[in-house]
């Protein structure tokens, strides 16, 4: 079988929209959650988020919400975003990320709408999860080193923005390439074949300018 990872920020409406079809999979192959700091990825690629950009921030919120309202998910965005998702992550990568807890922090936020970022929601969100002190478990240096270590594991295998569905070496990033995952995985030889397999060494035609 083959080794898939998930990687996923609760910041990320994308991961929300995303994860009803990484718990089907879950439910057929072995599936290792993977919280990892979105900002710290695009920082290292030089990206900037879809919220960063004032033109593009409500236009995604919308997509956003007329995606899920189509699927029949429910959404709700917080009342503030961006927001700081640290202590979440954290909380997620001291309890190992199953499966089932990280969707209980994702419906606390995109389905309930609330702030982790905010001292008493960041409490509640504890409580949901059964953590007694969720502040000590989130400062804890061994919880701080872990998802240190997983957000440098994902940018070392390519990954460049959440969420990313990683199958071994094949990165399959956003809500909208899942089902380019699932197909590849039914057929390990697509991206291999015709003008996929083109696509590997297409050369670049022109780069733009960066400013200093």
């Amino acid at each position: 079988m083959p080794e898939i990872r998930w990687y996923f920020d609760p910041i990320s409406p994308f991961s929300w929209l995303a994860l009803p079809r990484v718990e089907a999979l879950a439910a057929r192959h072995a599936v290792a959650m993977r919280p990892v700091v979105f900002g710290a990825i695009l920082s290292h690629w030089g990206g900037t988020g879809p919220a960063e950009l004032p033109a593009k921030r409500v236009h995604t919120y919308r997509l956003c919400q007329f995606l899920a309202e189509r699927e029949g998910l429910p959404m709700r965005f917080p009342p503030r975003h961006p927001f700081a998702s640290l202590g979440a992550l954290r909380l997620l990568t001291a309890l190992g990320a199953p499966i089932g807890v990280v969707r209980a922090a994702f419906e606390f936020v995109w389905a309930e709408g609330r702030d982790p970022s905010d001292p008493a929601e960041f409490a509640a969100l504890g409580a949901r999860l059964g953590i007694g002190d969720p502040v000590a478990l989130a400062e804890a240096p061994a919880t701080k080193a872990a998802l240190r270590s997983a957000t440098e594991e994902a940018i070392a295998a390519g990954v460049f923005g959440v969420p990313t569905l990683l199958v071994e070496e094949t990165v399959f990033w956003g809500a909208d390439a899942m089902p380019m995952a699932e197909a590849y995985l039914a057929d390990p030889g697509l991206l291999a074949r015709g003008e996929m397999g083109r696509l590997a060494g297409l050369p670049v035609g022109v780069e733009r300018r960066r400013q200093a």
